[in-house]
């Protein structure tokens, strides 16, 4: 009867260790992940610049890390977080507003019924589909405010990965159990990833969220502000998109018997902020790696619940290093030799 090799068994105990202690950080860590993630983000997007002012302008690294993180904080937080806390301080009218959407998705369903005799009405449940919803904005605006302890965290890892490149770069290679080509490629990938989330999506939606928001002052659209934060916010969201906040507008406005402007809102959002949405990315994220529609739904989906809001952003980008880590693993260790492959023919 053959024994198994006790280096084998010391092995696998040390695996297990590994996995043990690791699912309990992980688990405890779990609700400031988003911190982490900001931090890698925000370092993969100050690194450039931290190179040009200790290498090229000479100066000191804690001095230039600090002057990033400030400026980081003024440039791109505080407008992050301001945006968050509208959504949050809207909750209340998002609920007031879907009752009144779903109260006029019904009365123009009762005019299709007086045409075609079916009864639609009696089978939605207005207060089941307000109450889910009033539900998953708490949830997200509950994730929202974990944010704030994630805030110091965040900054707090990235001063030491700016001020201690070398030693991250090392540590990576040391510890992650990939040779150096490997680390190279999905570095490469972590950083296109990284772009086209953190900057390509925010700015695609915030410039369709402006468009939107035009058009409701155009055509005096009831509450235009928060009807363009709904269209921002759902124009991250893909096949959803601008039409999250366009049709209800459209629902609302008709209900209230303004039929030209309704119409208006709808064939405005339909021809010129679907039409600007096909400019508008081609002219940002060619420059960007333009991430798929489904790896993005998925990263909402996964990542509203775990982060909140910022969900918006880093699901799609835990999504997409995801697949990256299996196509690295696919690379290593998915090569079939060529006496297996002679083997199968």
């Amino acid at each position: 009867m053959s024994q198994i090799v006790p280096k084998v068994i010391r092995q696998i105990f040390i695996l297990l260790l590994i996995l043990l202690t690791g699912s309990m950080i992980f688990r405890e860590m779990l609700p400031y992940l988003s911190g982490v993630l900001g931090a890698i983000t925000f370092y993969i997007l100050l690194r450039k610049f931290m190179n040009i002012l200790v290498r090229k302008y000479k100066w000191n690294s804690a001095l230039a890390a600090v002057t990033l993180m400030l400026a980081s904080f003024f440039v791109i937080l505080i407008p992050l977080t301001g945006f968050a806390l509208m959504l949050v301080n809207k909750i209340g009218e998002a609920v007031n507003n879907s009752e009144k959407v779903l109260m006029a998705f019904k009365e123009q369903i009762s005019h299709i019924e007086e045409v075609t005799n079916v009864d639609v009405n009696s089978q939605i449940d207005t207060q089941s589909i307000t109450t889910w919803l009033t539900e998953s904005l708490q949830n997200m605006a509950g994730g929202t405010f974990n944010i704030f302890i994630a805030i110091g965290l965040m900054y707090f890892i990235l001063y030491f990965m700016l001020t201690n490149r070398k030693e991250l770069r090392e540590s990576l290679r040391e510890y992650i159990p990939m040779n150096n080509e490997s680390l190279s490629q999905i570095g490469k990938e972590i950083q296109s990833m990284v772009k086209s989330n953190a900057i390509g999506i925010p700015l695609v939606a915030l410039a369709q969220g402006i468009i939107a928001l035009i058009g409701f002052l155009i055509f005096g659209i009831q509450d235009p502000f928060f009807w363009f934060v709904i269209v921002t916010v759902g124009s991250m969201i893909p096949f959803v998109g601008t039409f999250i906040g366009i049709l209800p507008v459209f629902l609302l406005t008709l209900s209230y018997g303004e039929s030209y402007q309704a119409w208006g809102i709808l064939i405005y959002g339909i021809v010129v902020v679907g039409a600007t949405d096909n400019v508008i990315r081609l002219f940002v994220l060619k420059k960007l790696d333009n991430v798929h529609p489904l790896i993005t739904l998925i990263g909402v989906i996964v990542g509203v619940p775990l982060f909140g809001f910022i969900g918006l952003i880093f699901g799609p980008l835990l999504i997409s290093l995801f697949m990256a880590l299996v196509r690295i693993y696919k690379q290593e260790y998915g090569k079939v030799t060529g006496d297996n492959s002679q083997e199968r023919l």
